[in-house]
């Protein structure tokens, strides 16, 4: 980068959204970053598509629903939402299962999504 103050961050989630503070603090970074005008994407693998799935109910385990942020980020600029789709297939979801619109992207597109970042953080 010749003196570009802007890099790519990738936030990529793999963890489901409750019992871990890993999806929660995922949300934290990505708000701070985006304060700092970077550009910033998400991605969600693995059982991190979780984070995003509509009707999510925290009674009984002690621990605020925070998937209504989601709907935020769009306010914040932050308006890349990626999913993989063999990771959202496995789990029996689909696009209108989602709180948010996201674009779906197979395993090697995510991949070289991936290889186009700067910065990468893995939750």
């Amino acid at each position: 980068m010749s003196g570009d103050t802007i890099k790519k961050f990738l936030f990529v989630n793999r963890k489901a959204p409750y019992g871990t503070v890993y999806a929660l603090e995922s949300l934290e970074v990505v708000l701070i970053t985006a304060a700092f005008d970077q550009d910033v994407s998400l991605a969600f693998l693995d059982d991190g598509v979780y984070q995003l799935k509509k009707g999510q109910n925290t009674k009984g385990i002690e621990m605020k629903n925070f998937s209504l942020t989601y709907r935020a980020l769009e306010g914040y600029d932050i308006e890349k939402l990626f999913v993989e789709k063999e990771a959202m297939e496995a789990r029996g979801l689909t696009k209108e299962d989602l709180l948010v619109d996201v674009t779906v992207l197979d395993r090697q597109a995510m991949g070289q999504l991936m290889d186009d970042q700067d910065v990468i953080l893995s939750f």
